[in-house]
């Protein structure tokens, strides 16, 4: 499995970026995607996760300006941007019964990129 992530960039608060992450090796669309930015006080916080299925889930300080969807690759829409948004995004993949799991997402098979620069400036 392979991740490659691109898209990210400067903006100004208030601007939009849309990250992307290219995702190859997995059979089908067996695997849940998520992404992950560093945190104060944690070691990171992930920002939006989305199934095969489609559900999603948004941790609360993006929730209404930030969008994840997938189609051959896992995309994260990123509207009013904040300089508090400022982070290296990360995204991760792991077959579908991993994630959301007692020990998501560290599992032995969880797949990372390399990270992706988002900079708001106010």
């Amino acid at each position: 499995v392979q991740l490659a992530e691109s898209g990210g960039g400067s903006v100004q608060a208030g601007g939009s970026l849309r990250p992307s992450c290219a995702v190859s090796g997995y059979t089908g669309n067996s695997y849940c995607a998520a992404w992950f930015r560093p945190a104060p006080g944690k070691e990171r916080e992930e920002v939006a996760r989305i199934s095969p299925t489609g559900t999603r889930i948004y941790t609360d300080s993006v929730k209404g300006r930030f969008t994840i969807s997938r189609d051959n690759a896992v995309h994260l829409q990123m509207n009013g941007l904040t300089p508090e948004d400022t982070a290296m995004y990360y995204c991760a993949t792991a077959q579908w019964w991993d994630c959301g799991s007692s020990s998501w997402p560290d599992n032995p098979t969880t797949y990372w990129g390399q990270g992706t620069q988002v900079t708001v400036s106010s």
